[in-house]
């Protein structure tokens, strides 16, 4: 009898999707060898998730790959204009300013990053990241399926099929990641529950080629939508044309009750509804693909067991509303990889990556409610309308005439409907959900202050602070006389210590503190004549210390302590923080 072969690897990543993807560039980055599995043959097939956030940018900006993201994007200034229409050919009824094109809002994005929103489709972004992942020491192995695992005090192993040559084998891992979708497997075996609704109504994607131009490249956006008779809210549709490459690729979005089962998903259907959206059947269009999808709105009540962590759409699974998906499954990864890095290289213990749980079960519920929320606004839309439930075309004929009536009636829908059509602003525009992390967890230090509150909604709006847990706000520096965000002078896999003019005692206690720890510690001055100068006083604004302070920003760019001022014994007071955060105690 033949013995099955084992190959080995520190972590074993299952899906190579956004967050598997990202997991393996991250690893391979930080020198731990990793192998991701690909069930399938290739990257997705589809276009799929798309708004890529500026949280999302600055991974890739860490990771040196940001310049190869925003030439496979379209950029924030051709998003924004969101139009609502009975087609794309009909009468429009409202237009939004989206994504942040809105110059009060413009103004908060470029404030908070300098990396900005844009449309970067997932069948583009994947191989941007593999390619990362594999040139760094990454294996990839594709047409590889997980069937099962088991985990003891020393790793994982798992058994995987070769689904071309039908050989089962085994891989053995220190710690396995499940990146494995909203299908997934390894929370499948791992038993872990989900809590919400799973199969919220039913949508049809429909790929295609189409040059609408003479339509749309006088109001550039990335969505248009429709109110049209149909199913999805109340019995009545709301179609979407996405955009996918300006302005000649798309995604139509329309929906179908799922009561009924999912209509034959030929060429000519996906033509006709297509024509449909757009109003004009004399468009040329050739369909590249039809497919369906359920809207889910549930998350895990844990994202890790021993030695298996959960990754993406394997914890958080929500409708499209607000972009959230794709983005927080790739910052999932950047808050995992640095700690499984450091307890691989034994610099800290095992219970830094309990952390995970801590810090990403409150995102991972977060934005699955914040989808839901913006979900529930668009029945307000048909409310204002006055439309009864499967309204047919006669209905939504008369509804519209109303509308434009010049009588109390038509004021009265008028002004209903203008309020929904801004109300639904909020599917698109939650900047603070997207920037304002908030971690509460062991890997952070609080300085003894109390946490601050923000002056206005922070699911809307940016709130830049250094108050440990929270994301190092955005400052432009100068080296000489080059601009540099100080998001630059940290990450990379390691620890940076940002301090002022009079704080030259935190760089030779953190030479120290790396030594004994060795875990590096980058410290950067910010001042007159230090390494950086704040010419622009950015980082005096934010910084929130004096300068003989610090903030010690963590790999993934959030604040793991600070001290408003020179501690008494700075050398003492950083290595109680670095053990506190790596959980070790080592003398």
């Amino acid at each position: 009898m033949s013995t099955m072969r084992m190959a080995e690897t520190d972590v074993l990543v299952v899906g190579a999707g956004p967050a598997g993807a990202a997991a393996g560039a991250l690893l391979a980055t930080y020198g731990v060898r990793a192998i991701v599995l690909n069930k399938y043959g290739s990257v997705a097939n589809t276009p799929r998730a798309h708004i890529t956030n500026q949280r999302t940018m600055e991974v890739l900006r860490d990771l040196g790959v940001e310049d190869e993201g925003k030439r496979a994007s379209t950029p924030q200034h051709l998003m924004g204009e969101h139009v609502w229409a009975v087609s794309l050919t009909g009468p429009e009824l409202g237009r939004l300013r989206t994504w942040y094109t809105h110059p009060l809002f413009k103004a908060e994005h470029d404030l908070a990053s300098p990396t900005a929103v844009c449309d970067l489709p997932q069948d583009r972004m994947e191989p941007i990241l593999l390619q990362a992942a594999t040139q760094r020491g990454t294996t990839l192995r594709v047409n590889t399926e997980l069937l099962s695992f088991t985990q003891d005090d020393d790793g994982v192993t798992a058994t995987v099929l070769d689904r071309v040559t039908g050989e089962e084998y085994r891989i053995r891992s220190k710690y396995l990641i499940g990146a494995d979708g909203g299908k997934s497997r390894v929370m499948e075996q791992l038993g872990i529950p989900l809590e919400g609704e799973m199969g919220h109504g039913g949508s049809i994607n429909i790929v295609f080629e189409a040059d609408l131009t003479h339509l749309v490249e006088h109001r550039p956006g990335d969505m248009y939508w429709f109110v049209q008779p149909g199913v999805g809210h109340d019995g009545n549709g709301i179609g979407v044309l996405r955009m996918v490459r300006p302005w000649n690729k798309w995604v139509a979005v329309w929906g179908y009750d799922v009561e009924h089962g999912a209509p034959d998903l030929t060429d000519e259907f996906g033509t006709a509804i297509v024509h449909q959206l757009i109003g004009d059947d004399t468009v040329p269009v050739k369909i590249e693909s039809v497919s369906t999808w359920a809207v889910n709105h549930v998350h895990a009540t844990e994202n890790q067991v021993g030695r298996v962590f959960c990754v993406g759409d394997a914890v958080h699974r929500h409708s499209p509303m607000n972009g959230l998906g794709s983005n927080t499954s790739i910052q999932d990864s950047f808050n995992l990889c640095w700690k499984l890095a450091l307890v691989l290289r034994g610099q800290a213990e095992p219970g830094l990556l309990e952390t995970y749980r801590d810090e990403r079960l409150p995102v991972a519920r977060q934005i699955v409610e914040r989808a839901t929320a913006s979900n529930q606004l668009m029945p307000p839309l048909f409310k204002a309308l006055h439309l009864p439930p499967a309204a047919g075309p006669e209905a939504l004929a008369a509804a519209l005439e109303t509308l434009q009536a010049p009588t109390d009636e038509g004021a009265e829908r008028r002004a209903a409907f203008d309020v929904a059509v801004r109300n639904t602003l909020l599917c698109f525009n939650t900047h603070g959900v997207e920037t304002n992390q908030n971690y509460r967890s062991g890997a952070l230090v609080t300085d003894g202050t109390p946490a601050p509150v923000a002056p206005r909604d922070e699911e809307i709006h940016y709130f830049p602070t250094t108050y440990p847990g929270r994301h190092l706000p955005h400052a432009w520096l100068l080296d000489g006389q080059r601009k540099v965000p100080v998001i630059d002078l940290c990450g990379h896999g390691r620890f940076t210590l940002l301090t002022g003019i009079r704080g030259e005692a935190w760089r030779e206690a953190a030479a120290k503190v790396t030594a004994e720890t060795g875990v590096e510690i980058e410290v950067v001055s910010i001042g007159r004549g230090c390494d950086y100068e704040d010419r622009y006083g950015d980082w005096a604004a934010v910084s929130e210390i004096v300068e003989s302070g610090a903030v010690l920003v963590r790999p993934d760019h959030i604040v793991g302590w600070r001290s408003t001022e020179l501690a008494d014994d700075p050398k003492g007071t950083l290595l109680d923080v670095m053990r506190s955060i790596l959980r070790t105690t080592a003398s």
